[in-house]
């Protein structure tokens, strides 16, 4: 029995001997007279720099330091409001809980004025320009709702229970502001589209009518929670780093792209090798290497030229099944069945494994698709290669093999 390996998205040389060692070893212990043909097809069809990488801001080597400036601080403060609209008011309660020393008993805290005019505002839409601009930025609705949630909030009360000083009270408001803007947004998702600007003139009109004056630069919240998000927002480390993570990543996801838009060269050396010989073959296909033999043979088989000499298609976490299932697969129309002439197909898949997909509901009553789960008890994405150490993935290779004797 002839076999031959085919190599997934991402792996060039070094990787894939070793990955090849493993296959090897897993099929010999069950096929001491198994031939073993290589398939190395990185270096000829992956992705790979044309230009050197010029495409890349900052790969010419003017990358900017990891130093923040006060527009890093600002977006990473609102990333971290949009996460969490409710967190500067956590933090200001606590910083107003520790000035408040000298409170008498009874007296009606100045913060919870802020709390009466929330409430006034909820369902009250009076001024044309707020109006006109959650209109713009697509939270009309959810502004509404956002008023109704931070309002109905144990971090919101706290913290009108606990500001007394006309200052925080000042701040307070602004800070709620923020948070019924970062509700707003956060509520709304992909239908919000706005501006920094946008939303700063939102905050700004909602902290006048709660009693702020401006985004009360300097405040303490802000400021506390700006330190935090600088550390937790990756944003400014991806400008640092945007030209090595991108040449990093250019072989995993460079692969994918490139055998989408021009797949038939390697297509067509895959099917070289596949005919190679008369010998009856196991074509084995990780991930994209699973995609292209897919399409191959679907495409063959459509052409009239199938190809007798493979017995069986494995296919180990491949994303196949779920690009047809798009009908993003080069080798079948959508919704087509296998066409007459597609071998056999093994499609082994781990539940963990993210790139993984199963095969047989895609093709439902199709004698010839057969889905294996196994498990390497490993997340993602380190599930993704076990595969190659797991018995259980030759075994039920050697299962289908002796199957087709």
């Amino acid at each position: 029995m002839r076999f031959i390996f085919v190599h997934g998205t991402g792996v060039r040389r070094k990787r894939y001997d070793q990955l090849a060692s493993f296959v090897t070893s897993g099929l010999t212990a069950r096929f001491p007279d198994a031939e073993l043909v290589p398939c190395y097809w990185g270096d000829a069809f992956g992705a790979k720099f044309s230009a050197g990488g010029a495409s890349i801001p900052g790969f010419d080597g003017t990358r900017g330091t990891l130093a923040a400036s006060p527009l890093d601080q600002e977006t990473a403060e609102w990333l971290l409001l949009l996460i969490d609209p409710l967190c500067e008011l956590r933090v200001l309660a606590e910083f107003a809980a520790e000035d408040d020393g000298l409170r008498m008993p009874g007296v009606r805290a100045a913060g919870e004025e802020i709390a009466d005019r929330l409430a006034k505002l909820q369902g009250d839409v009076t001024s044309s320009e707020l109006t006109s601009l959650l209109e713009s930025m697509g939270i009309e609705a959810s502004y509404s709702e956002a008023l109704v949630t931070v309002a109905g909030t144990g971090e919101f009360a706290g913290a009108c229970e606990t500001v007394h000083e006309a200052p925080a009270v000042r701040e307070l408001a602004v800070a709620v502001a923020r948070s019924v803007v970062a509700q707003a947004l956060n509520a709304a998702g992909d239908e919000a589209l706005c501006t920094g600007d946008e939303r700063d003139r939102l905050v700004d009109l909602v902290g006048a009518m709660l009693g702020g004056a401006g985004r009360f630069p300097g405040g303490r919240a802000a400021a506390a929670l700006g330190t935090l998000a600088l550390r937790l927002a990756t944003q400014p480390a991806l400008d640092h780093w945007r030209a090595p993570l991108t040449t990093g990543s250019v072989p995993a996801l460079g692969d994918i792209l490139r055998y989408q838009a021009r797949g038939r060269p390697l297509r067509d050396y895959l099917e070289g090798l596949i005919a190679a010989s008369p010998e009856p073959t196991v074509v084995i296909g990780h991930s994209l290497g699973g995609i292209a033999l897919v399409d191959l043979f679907a495409l063959a088989a459509v052409d009239q030229r199938p190809l007798p000499e493979a017995r069986l298609l494995v296919t180990v976490g491949s994303q196949a099944p779920f690009l047809h299932e798009l009908g993003a697969l080069t080798g079948l129309p959508p919704t087509a069945s296998l066409p007459p002439g597609f071998p056999r197909w093994l499609n082994v898949f781990d539940r963990k494994d993210l790139l993984a997909y199963r095969a047989e509901p895609v093709f439902p009553g199709d004698p010839r698709v057969i889905d294996h789960e196994v498990s390497s008890r490993q997340p993602f994405p380190l599930c993704h290669s076990a595969y190659w150490k797991l018995d259980a993935v030759y075994d039920r290779i050697a299962e289908e093999v002796e199957a087709l004797r």
